[in-house]
């Protein structure tokens, strides 16, 4: 409680925007301080664009192989004046504990410390990481400097991010474009006199439904709720006045692919399309991705971490919609899966919240993880 106390009490949020970032040091050096305390090899890895961001690893045994349990230290940005509690301060009430990041996520590293305390690398036949992350909220930079590096190397992951304590093998992708289109200003009284920009997203956004419509009709997968690839159109902002042909005109889409689809072979398509769409209009198209995107997910249902975890939780795997860092360690050669003990629901939101009965069951069932991944019989 102490350790979950702590984390919270340190801002570490990120954000796109520079008036809400705060960086995720005092976050890592809290759990470094922890972690070498109880014998692990802590390691601090600096992410090279911002000095005051870092990612941990702290690993305890050595060998091949062996389990990681891998949380962000980052959390999304609040909502002030709209929370019951301070969201910096751990409040205990109604057989919860309310702050900030205690769901997302930073209430799993506590969990996994605690889960971790009375063990010695003389237990140990394969090593165990605990994997700490920043930005994972905004860019996924932490996990791309992962993947730079190629460490840490282990055979199996579990990610702590909220899932209700049930195994997820597999979640959607994300894609967020900027499609923009220049045309030339004119007075309305005269459709020759301009090029209009808008009229030319009308174009755009009937070539975006029809694509939605066949990716939806060759892509699916069931064990989703919504079993489908989806396409949003987001925001859409163009012209300045109802007299003037509008010369200016941009549309924000969101696109959540299924495992499988390719987010490099989707940008490919959208641009043919839109290009070929528009190829007899005097009209300048642009397309800019609003963020890098978060590849989609997935873990075959056979893999040795999927069985155990659905064995030991007494849960069968899923899935989830809400993009994480599992790509990017699968991309380590890791079997992964997603696990933890607080739920979406709760997240992003005010008065975020812990249910008190979550905590023993999570350290019990890493605890049970370890004993299979890591430890000698």
């Amino acid at each position: 409680m102490e350790m979950i106390r702590r984390l919270v009490a340190a801002p570490s949020m990120s954000s796109v925007s520079a008036d809400f970032d705060t960086g995720n040091r005092a976050v890592i050096e809290l759990l470094a301080d922890w972690l070498s305390t109880l014998g692990f090899a802590v390691e601090v890895m600096d992410l090279p664009a911002w000095p005051d961001k870092a990612n941990l690893i702290a690993t305890l045994g050595e060998g091949d192989g062996g389990l990681v349990l891998a949380g962000h230290t980052d959390t999304v940005p609040y909502d002030e004046g709209r929370w019951s509690y301070d969201p910096f301060r751990i409040t205990e009430a109604n057989q919860r504990l309310y702050g900030l990041g205690v769901c997302d996520m930073k209430a799993f590293l506590a969990l996994a410390i605690e889960a971790v305390r009375d063990l010695h690398a003389a237990d140990l036949h394969a090593p165990l990481t605990i994997l700490a992350t920043a930005d994972e909220e905004s860019s996924m930079d932490g996990a791309k400097e992962l993947v730079k590096m190629g460490r840490p190397k282990a055979r199996y992951a579990v990610i702590g991010e909220p899932t209700g304590l049930r195994p997820i093998r597999m979640h959607k992708g994300i894609l967020m474009e900027a499609i923009r289109l220049y045309g030339r200003s004119g007075h309305s009284s005269d459709p020759a006199l301009g090029v209009n920009a808008l009229e030319g997203m009308h174009d755009v956004i009937q070539e975006l439904l029809d694509w939605r419509r066949e990716m939806q009709q060759q892509n699916r997968q069931p064990l989703f709720k919504v079993p489908v690839p989806t396409l949003n159109l987001g925001h859409i902002h163009g012209g300045d006045n109802p007299n003037r042909i509008c010369a200016d005109c941009e549309l924000h889409i969101d696109l959540r692919p299924l495992p499988g689809m390719d987010l490099p072979e989707l940008r490919q398509q959208l641009r043919q399309r839109l290009e070929r769409r528009l190829h007899d209009q005097d009209l300048r198209l642009e397309i800019e991705p609003l963020f890098e995107g978060i590849p989609a997910f997935e873990t075959d249902a056979s893999a040795e971490i999927v069985r155990v975890a659905e064995r030991l939780s007494g849960q069968q795997s899923g899935t989830v919609a809400f993009g994480t860092e599992a790509p990017y360690l699968q991309r380590m050669h890791m079997q992964t899966i997603v696990m933890g003990p607080g739920d979406i629901d709760q997240a992003h939101q005010p008065d975020e919240y812990l249910s008190l009965d979550r905590i023993r069951p999570t350290i019990a069932l890493l605890r049970r993880l370890i004993d299979h991944f890591c430890r000698r019989h």
